[in-house]
């Protein structure tokens, strides 16, 4: 059974930092392509960061330089560090795993909830 567990979100003050984490179990995680996307109330789900099984990172451009995307194989754990966080990165951010064996398999985490305001 395929889990993708998120924690780490919360409410933080507009300049603060937070750090995500996506622990995931019953796959090999070592082969699958990472990823956190994030939606906002009213707005369609957007990729936020992605992380390769290989380590190569791409991320938003809304979120370049304050967002960081790691991963930790032995640990089966995929981080995203937020720093100067804004209003705006308001949203339920989401881990999203997937990886071809034969076919594609596509999992999704359950979400967790980051609200920046003062």
């Amino acid at each position: 059974q395929v889990q993708l567990v998120e924690s780490g979100g919360g409410l933080v003050q507009p300049g603060g930092s937070l750090r995500l984490s996506c622990a995931a179990s019953g796959i090999i995680f070592s082969i699958a392509n990472m990823r956190w996307y994030r939606q906002a109330p009213g707005q369609q789900r957007e990729l936020v960061a992605a992380i390769t099984s290989a380590g190569n990172t791409n991320y938003a451009d809304s979120v370049k330089g304050r967002f960081t995307i790691s991963r930790d194989n032995a640990k089966n754990t995929m981080y995203l560090q937020m720093n100067s966080l804004k209003p705006e990165d308001t949203a339920v951010y989401y881990c999203n795993a997937n990886f071809i064996r034969s076919i594609l398999y596509d999992y999704w985490g359950q979400g967790t909830q980051v609200t920046v305001s003062s």
